[in-house]
């Protein structure tokens, strides 16, 4: 953008030690818009000033959420909102810059992989096993525990690159790769954990399940490592955390869930004082897309 009068006078005013000039200033720079990242980029290689700098970085920080917010919105409203687009929408809250392309690339060529090696004969389990062969033995996809010193564990680029995610974000990459393969494996909703589920039904019939549909799962899946498990399995666990086992831990999550869990526990990355205001943003993005 070229830098105007007014832009110029707004740029002399960012080391402002009067805190309410500063908010007057940040607000009317971030009215402006995103064009007037690459000025503010620009001016930050500039300042010597560490503390100016913390400044300019975050007022594109804001300008990039203020834009995230907006795209978050049109995804939510879709008639269907697809994880993968949602996925990468929380990345881009750390990566605004996020190669899409490279994500889709990366996911396509995993689908692919996988898609060679199914046919119609296979069963349930066979499939999954499929699945879980090239994921977690061909690309050597590691699960790590839920540790919200490593954001990056959270992110689907990085566990691209990484090859290594907790389990919430491994089993966001499982339930895009079985949607891409009509494979009927969904999150459910069991307590404190991230569970997917194979389903006993044809593909696109997910508004035609039972209110207690746990009949119609045939096993479980533990994203974190790919291994599957039965419901006597699922049934333990409820015992031990004294939890009754009704209808509603069965049913399979929306991808607008899935994300918004996804915003939620990312956030928990962030409770420390110097990131608060990112906890704060998570949190409204999850609350704001919310079900």
């Amino acid at each position: 953008m070229e830098e105007t009068r007014e832009i110029s006078a707004l740029f002399h005013l960012i080391d402002d030690p009067d805190d309410e000039v500063f908010t007057t200033v940040s607000d009317r720079i971030i009215s402006i818009g995103s064009n007037i990242i690459p000025n503010l980029e620009h001016l930050w290689e500039n300042t010597p000033d560490e503390s100016v700098q913390e400044r300019i970085e975050l007022l594109i920080h804001r300008l990039h959420f203020r834009d995230l917010s907006d795209e978050f919105m049109v995804w939510r409203n879709q008639p269907e909102p697809d994880l993968l687009a949602g996925a990468m929408l929380v990345a881009k809250f750390q990566y605004p810059d996020l190669n899409v392309d490279q994500v889709i690339r990366d996911i396509e060529k995993m689908r692919r992989n996988i898609w060679l090696e199914l046919n119609s004969y296979l069963t349930a389990l066979e499939q999954t096993n499929v699945l879980t062969t090239i994921l977690y033995n061909y690309y050597h996809l590691k699960g790590t525990e839920l540790n919200y010193e490593q954001p990056n564990d959270f992110l689907i680029n990085k566990v691209l690159d990484a090859k290594k995610g907790n389990s919430l974000s491994n089993g966001i990459l499982y339930l895009i790769l079985c949607d891409l393969l009509d494979i009927p494996i969904r999150a459910i909703n069991i307590p404190k954990q991230f569970v997917l589920a194979y389903f006993d039904m044809e593909p696109g019939q997910w508004n035609q399940l039972p209110s207690n549909p746990i009949h119609r799962i045939q096993f479980y899946i533990d994203p974190a490592s790919g291994q599957v498990f039965t419901y006597k399995d699922v049934e333990t666990y409820f015992r031990r955390i004294a939890v009754p086992p009704t209808s509603a831990y069965f049913r399979p999550l929306s991808n607008v869930r899935v994300v918004q869990m996804l915003l939620e526990e990312f956030a928990k990355c962030f409770e420390n004082d110097k990131h608060l205001y990112k906890h704060r943003e998570l949190m409204e993005l999850a609350e704001r897309i919310g079900e």
